[in-house]
């Protein structure tokens, strides 16, 4: 046996130390490095205790580190994105030789990592951006990985990769998502997916809690229930544990201030969205509700002076709302992943990633934040067809669409008649409308358009670009 490692890891805070110990758990030999040498003593204590397989080794100096690595050496680095990132690219291209490989295993913005994977290449190195989701539990137990860079580094590590991914019923939870920053990219719509979900599932709480008078326990029952059809899936599943969690006599959600963080990755998604021209409207709300959970102090001076309907009882009993909630939820996700498979899909276009969205959707089925039992049906919608302009129109889907419609109306009615805000219920239920119309009023706009920019216009009846002198007289 060798004495060199297989692989090493840079970075030991939560994630990259249960990234660590998983690979170690696998059999794998790993070196392990850490600016703060406390944190290398951390690591190398917790695979002791852990009885990890894997040989696990720390490192004092960078140095020895890169020289305990069996060559092509392969550096997977969990670090704040931005700078640090850059700095530690400096530091270790010296130490390395053509055909090493460096691994970026944060939520790193797509172009940074095309630009580094330029730079780099210029040393013979190759670079890789891989995003990993799943949290604490996820990096230790089983993540769902997401890399993507040149095929041939891929190959490296992907024996590595695919033993210590989420393992599901089609396959360990990672593949190769496509060149340069693609891997990055897809995390990062994941996540954008991530924020509508969550969104999503506040806002039906809101609607149960304050227009059906369900107790927490109720609630809990309730999601519970939920994760026992359709709508299956790890926020589901924690969103019913939420609720029935008790510390010195009182609800835990029931004491938590309404003010939600945000890391970035949410922005990322709504400015690409943009930039691609493809509308997220699910996703942008959700963003926008972080933005208003932020104004706190303004919200509480506004409930004061601001006037709107008095919050009434929903006009049918408990399990009908329960129902029609767990109705409207799932159209509006479907309408939520159709937005983000888009903005995945028109990416990869014009990134020329070549993009399978059927195996994307995949390997978000475990080990991820958003793992749910649709995915599979995601899966096989592109299975079927690769072209699928969007989700809506997948015909198991359309038919799901349709039949839930009328409770998302419902819904988000019951919501507008008491003074509920639901951004996200309502975005989707306009997406889903304005795309199932076949003539919308943007002919007006256009007029506009032309009227005080000559921006020129199409028409329905002829062929051809027109212009009109709208100040003129008939």
């Amino acid at each position: 046996m060798s004495d060199k490692s297989q692989i090493g890891l840079i970075g030991l805070a939560v994630m990259g130390q249960n990234l660590a110990l998983n690979i170690a758990e696998h059999g794998f030999d790993i070196s392990v490095y850490n600016r703060t040498y406390s944190k290398t003593e951390d690591c190398v204590k917790r695979a002791q205790d852990e009885k990890v397989k894997g040989r696990l080794t720390g490192h004092k100096e960078l140095s020895d580190f890169v020289a305990s690595l069996s060559t092509p050496r392969a550096i997977i680095f969990l670090v704040q994105a931005g700078k640090p990132v850059d700095a530690v690219i400096e530091s270790l291209v010296p130490l390395l030789e053509k055909g090493d490989l460096i691994i970026d295993g944060g939520n790193e913005w797509f172009e940074n990592t095309e630009r580094r994977s330029q730079e780099v290449a210029k040393h013979g190195l190759h670079y890789m951006g891989m995003g990993v989701s799943g949290g604490e539990e996820g990096a230790r137990h089983g993540p769902s990985l997401m890399p993507g860079g040149p095929i041939e580094a891929y190959r490296v590590v992907e024996p590595i990769l695919k033993s210590i991914a989420a393992q599901v019923n089609s396959g360990p939870c990672v593949t190769h998502i496509g060149e340069g920053g693609a891997g990055n990219y897809v995390k990062m719509i994941h996540n954008g997916i991530e924020y509508g979900d969550m969104q999503l599932i506040a806002e039906a709480y809101d609607i149960l809690k304050n227009l059906g008078d369900l107790t927490n326990d109720e609630l809990a029952a309730a999601f519970s229930k939920y994760n026992k059809s359709e709508l299956d899936s790890y926020l589901i599943e924690i969103t019913a544990r939420i609720f029935t969690k008790k510390e010195e006599g009182q609800y835990v959600v029931d004491t938590i201030k309404d003010q939600t963080g945000n890391k970035g990755t949410g922005k990322w998604t709504v400015q690409e969205a943009a930039e691609n021209s493809v509308p997220t409207p699910t996703i942008t709300t959700a963003l926008d509700a972080r933005y208003m959970s932020a104004l706190l102090d303004q919200r509480k001076a506004a409930a004061k002076i601001l006037s709107g309907p008095e919050m009434a009882k929903a006009p049918v009993d408990k399990e009908t709302l329960i129902t029609e909630v767990a109705h409207a939820l799932y159209a509006s996700k479907i309408c939520s992943y159709a937005q983000g498979m888009n903005l995945i899909r028109a990416a990869g276009e014009h990134h020329n990633w070549n993009l399978n969205l059927g195996e994307i959707a995949r390997i978000w089925k475990g080990g991820c934040i958003i793992r749910a039992v649709f995915l599979d049906r995601i899966k096989s919608a592109y299975e079927k067809n690769a072209s699928l302009p969007s989700l809506l129109v997948d015909p198991d889907f359309a038919k799901e669409m349709n039949d839930r419609q009328t409770s998302l109306r419902k819904v988000v009615k019951y919501a507008i008649d008491s003074g509920i805000a639901t951004p996200a219920f309502s975005a989707s239920l306009a997406y889903y409308d304005a795309y199932r119309r076949e003539r919308s009023p943007a002919n007006l706009t256009q007029a506009q358009r032309d009227f005080f920019g000559a921006h020129t216009y199409q028409r329905i009846d002829k062929e051809g670009t027109f212009h009109t002198e709208w100040s003129k007289d008939n």
